[in-house]
């Protein structure tokens, strides 16, 4: 469980229905692109604005256009234990076994007693030794932190199932700390800034919002290391970090839903569900002309040919 996955956006149409054709078509352009994989209905993919229906809907959806179901890692955490159950099953029902658990996010300042039952419940409840779980900590949005104690009670009670963490905490010591103290634990960046220091470091890589246009220039870097080419990997980086900073100036996820819909020429793919509304079009303007300077274009012919 290593690499380059994105933490794809998921685009709806004017209804704010999921558009199924286009994010087949997404997952495609970034596999072409150098994505070891694909991390549905986390953050990025606007995951508790859609119901446990809809998003088993869009899952199979995707499997039937013709998606590999081992190359996608599923976000299932909700703050339901039967919603999300109901998602861990249906996921390895239809053969994907990976996974990413947000711990119940509603309630704040919980004690690690019940972050671990949370996780412990769910693997139990769902009795598959198949499942492949990522644990989520994102402290920022959720204010529900996943802590060494409960790593470590985790990784004792389920061995071979707890098999990793996303770390979008942000903070790269955090990241290290973790990379260090648990090996052979996949330890993988939210942050596209840490990709390098990541892989460096002996990490799984990153599951990232800026993955979904950055995704060739985050494989150079991931292949760079692999091979040992560090000035490689250093270059490519530069490009990573350069598209993650103009992004940063913006609503991340309506940011990269018009880079998208302009690229494609697909007005519909700047939809989003509320609370989250549209980038203006000025903020439109800049953004495109602020990554035009940084030297990345999203390719609409590239996006053509795969969309096919």
């Amino acid at each position: 469980m290593k690499g380059i996955f994105a933490a794809s956006v998921t685009p709806v149409d004017e209804d704010g229905e999921i558009s199924h054709v286009r994010l087949a078509a997404h997952l495609r352009w970034l596999f072409h692109h150098g994505c070891h994989g694909v991390a549905l209905f986390g953050t990025t993919g606007e995951a508790p604005s859609f119901s446990v229906a809809e998003r088993q809907a869009a899952l199979e959806a995707l499997l039937r256009h013709g998606v590999a179901p081992e190359r996608l890692i599923l976000g299932i955490g909700c703050c339901a234990r039967g919603d999300t159950l109901a998602l861990a099953r249906h996921g390895l029902e239809h053969g994907v076994e990976r996974m990413l658990m947000l711990p119940p996010f509603y309630f704040k300042e919980v004690p690690e007693e019940g972050v671990f039952r949370a996780f412990a419940e769910l693997i139990e409840g769902l009795g598959s030794d198949r499942l492949r779980l990522l644990l989520y900590h994102f402290p920022r949005m959720s204010m529900v932190p996943i802590t060494r104690p409960v790593i470590e009670r985790l990784l004792g009670r389920f061995p071979g199932i707890v098999r990793g963490i996303k770390d979008s905490s942000g903070d790269w010591e955090h990241t290290r700390e973790l990379i260090a103290a648990y090996p052979g634990f996949a330890v993988f960046s939210g942050s596209d800034m840490h990709l390098l220091r990541n892989l460096e470091a002996g990490g799984a890589g990153t599951i990232s919002a800026g993955a979904n246009l950055a995704c060739a220039s985050s494989r150079d870097v991931f292949d760079g290391v692999t091979r040992g080419d560090a000035a490689a990997a250093e270059r490519a980086m530069k490009c990573v970090a350069a598209v993650r900073t103009v992004l940063g100036r913006h609503p991340m996820i309506p940011a990269i839903k018009h880079v998208i819909a302009t690229g494609a020429r697909d007005p519909v793919w700047r939809h989003v569900r509320p609370p989250l509304v549209e980038l203006a079009a000025g903020a439109g303007e800049t953004l495109l002309r602020d990554l035009e300077t940084a030297g990345y274009l999203y390719d609409p012919e590239a996006y053509a040919a795969v969309s096919a």
